[in-house]
């Protein structure tokens, strides 16, 4: 009871008591009507368009095969993501393999590379957006009062708008050589095809909308997080040193004439 009463018993205990407070958890939902944390919510919903859109498609192509004892008999190759063309190969349209004429067709290309590194990124961005919305809504206190955490988020959102570019540009350009591969160039490749008493027509191949909306999706997430490095520039002692200064130096009052 005496220790309490010291001149610097109080002080004493505030100080012990301030780093808990300091580093607690403290909901606070207003961050995510502010730019920092109202993008961060959309560069979230937007990463699962993205890997939606681009892991979960599965298509097929079809040709019409006519050859010995087979009119216009359908012959389909079905592929999927990570879109390794090179498996989906055209059977023979019967049993007979069009009198041991036919030779199965593979498709031609492997652009799992691309399509695994755009999938991949955008799943590792909706994982740090939730990390992200944690420490913005429970621990916004931490994160303006600490000069290194806000510097952490920059060089990330930086690097990540430089890694959107990249993974959509060679998903885009893995798109464009697909449609060619499983379109109707096709049938000018396959050998059988070229045959005496052989023809082939191409028939159709499932539309590629939602891989074009993963390509937009891709190029509007680098505009958000791009446009959001501004944001995040804006909570960092770079954008503003004096402040951060003073709420370090704000935080333990000085001890002199105690």
């Amino acid at each position: 009871m005496c220790g309490l009463l010291k001149p610097g018993g109080y002080l004493q205990a505030s100080l012990s008591l301030s780093p808990q407070k300091m580093t607690g958890l403290q909901v606070n939902l207003s961050p995510l009507l502010e730019p920092l944390g109202f993008m961060k919510v959309l560069e979230w919903i937007f990463s699962i368009f993205v890997f939606a859109t681009c892991g979960g498609y599965k298509g097929t192509t079809t040709i019409l095969v006519s050859c010995k004892g087979v009119v216009n008999k359908t012959v389909t190759a079905a592929f999927a993501y990570p879109f390794r063309l090179n498996t989906a190969v055209f059977s023979a349209p019967d049993p007979t393999r069009c009198g041991g004429s036919w030779t199965d067709f593979h498709l031609v290309g492997n652009f799992s590379s691309s399509a695994q590194f755009f999938v991949t990124f955008a799943v590792l961005v909706f994982l740090y957006c939730i990390a992200a919305l944690v420490l913005y809504v429970g621990y916004m206190h931490l994160y303006q009062n600490t000069g290194k955490i806000p510097l952490i988020d920059l060089v990330i959102t930086v690097m990540a708008a430089f890694l959107w570019l990249v993974s959509t540009s060679a998903w885009a350009k893995a798109l464009t050589d697909i449609k060619i591969s499983t379109g109707p160039s096709i049938v000018q490749e396959i050998a059988s095809c070229k045959l005496p008493g052989s023809t082939c027509l191409f028939a159709s191949v499932t539309s590629m909308g939602t891989l074009n909306v993963s390509v937009a999706f891709g190029l509007l997430n680098m505009i958000l997080w791009g446009g959001n490095a501004w944001f995040v520039y804006k909570e960092t002692s770079l954008h503003n040193p004096s402040n951060s200064t003073s709420q370090s130096s704000g935080i333990y009052p000085p001890t002199t004439g105690i």
